[in-house]
């Protein structure tokens, strides 16, 4: 390969966070923006949250259920990891919002409980955060289509629904997604000026805490006052740069002029940029980020070719998260300049994977974040990045016990 399409030099990678920067700041101003901003109406208590909670984890059609206590040892899971349960049954025609219901009330009765307690829903399809901490369902993805739930509260109908099975009963319900719990989660780590959740695994988002001031869309007769959480729907972020290879890789999916940064970024899409880029080639039908990485640990068994391009989409993945990564620290320091440490709470198959021939994923980031910071002349703001186990479920019972 004479020129590597898939390189980004610092000045582009600059220019990409700096875009990234201009529309978070749209995006806090204004609705319906390529980058959305979604605030969560839910103040997550920094310390000393107590009591215990009730966790749904609807992640796709995989389902887990849990509770989650909190001790002064931190948090206890039960059972470990949570119940799981396939609900792709959900992608099957016809199937109502009773039948839903149904099928996620099941492994609730598998757990023991002698005390009311508060629910905690993680759900990750799009939904529009309510000032009772609830959320609206905008719109199913990933192949589920139940219509009466449209345009309609998440949370209280389905525990509505519980407290006429169970007893004791759930006495509230708090809605978030994925991003947002791993916000949350980075809470119990208390010596940090700033946080963020990410997630680079199938998809990507990331989410942070970001002053009511700062955010002009906001209605005033809200009256929130002080940090409130933000959901940055980023994968929507459409940064320069991009290739003729990541245009193709669009054009060819089901969501086209979407979710582009995902798409150049993401576990799901990874292996489509490589098929697309050997477009003549044949490849098996689903090639996703961790047969990418399996190329490239083991490249002996593989075209040389390949191998070289794998590794070249990898990084540049690695590196466009960190110039994200940079345009929203850029945000939040301009927001409040005495901000020098962040924790990054990272969550994702993609951001944890490693490359057995070279440098891996999450040292990538690292290494590239605290190169653009000081290039923007924040070589005094240090993040740190935090991998944490369960983040989802943890994250989830802070927000019903807040």
């Amino acid at each position: 390969m004479n020129t590597n399409i898939f390189k980004l030099t610092s000045e582009q990678l600059k220019e990409i966070a700096q875009s990234l920067h201009d529309k978070v700041e749209n995006g806090l101003a204004n609705d319906n923006t390529e980058v959305q901003c979604i605030p969560t109406f839910i103040i997550p208590k920094s310390s000393g949250v107590e009591g215990t909670a009730l966790v749904l984890d609807l992640g796709g059609t995989n389902y887990r259920v849990a509770t989650v206590e909190f001790t002064e040892k931190g948090p206890k899971i039960h059972p470990e990891n949570g119940w799981k349960k396939d609900l792709s049954v959900m992608k099957t025609p016809g199937f109502t919002q009773e039948n839903l219901f149904k099928e996620q009330a099941d492994p609730i009765g598998e757990i023991k409980r002698n005390k009311e307690m508060p629910i905690g829903y993680c759900f990750s399809y799009p939904a529009e955060s309510m000032l009772d901490g609830d959320a609206k369902l905008l719109r199913w993805t990933k192949g589920v289509d139940i219509k009466e739930m449209i345009d309609k509260p998440i949370g209280k109908p389905f525990m509505d629904y519980l407290n006429t099975q169970n007893d004791p009963k759930f006495t509230g319900v708090k809605v978030i997604n994925d991003t947002v719990a791993s916000l949350f989660a980075g809470l119990s780590h208390t010596n940090y000026d700033a946080y963020i959740g990410l997630i680079v695994g199938t998809g990507t988002n990331m989410a942070t805490f970001i002053h009511s001031d700062k955010i002009s869309k906001l209605d005033p007769s809200s009256n929130i006052k002080g940090l409130l959480p933000i959901n940055l729907e980023s994968g929507n972020f459409n940064p320069p740069f991009l290739t003729e290879v990541d245009d193709r890789v669009d054009a060819n999916s089901d969501s086209q002029g979407r979710q582009r940064f995902e798409k150049a970024v993401s576990g799901m899409y990874l292996g489509e940029i490589l098929k697309t880029f050997f477009c003549n080639d044949e490849f098996e039908k689903k090639f996703d980020a961790e047969k990418l990485t399996t190329m490239m640990s083991y490249p002996g068994i593989y075209k040389e070719e390949y191998v070289e391009i794998a590794r070249c989409i990898y990084e540049r993945s690695a590196k466009l998260v960190a110039a994200s990564l940079a345009g929203l620290v850029n945000v939040i320091v301009s927001h409040d300049n005495s901000i020098k440490r962040v924790l990054l709470t990272a969550e994702g198959s993609l951001f944890w994977s490693q490359d057995k021939r070279g440098k891996n994923y999450k040292d990538i980031v690292n290494d590239e974040l605290h190169s653009l910071l000081a290039a923007f002349g924040h070589g005094d703001v240090h993040v740190d990045i935090n991998q944490m186990d369960n983040a989802n479920l943890i994250g989830t019972a802070v927000a019903a016990l807040s």
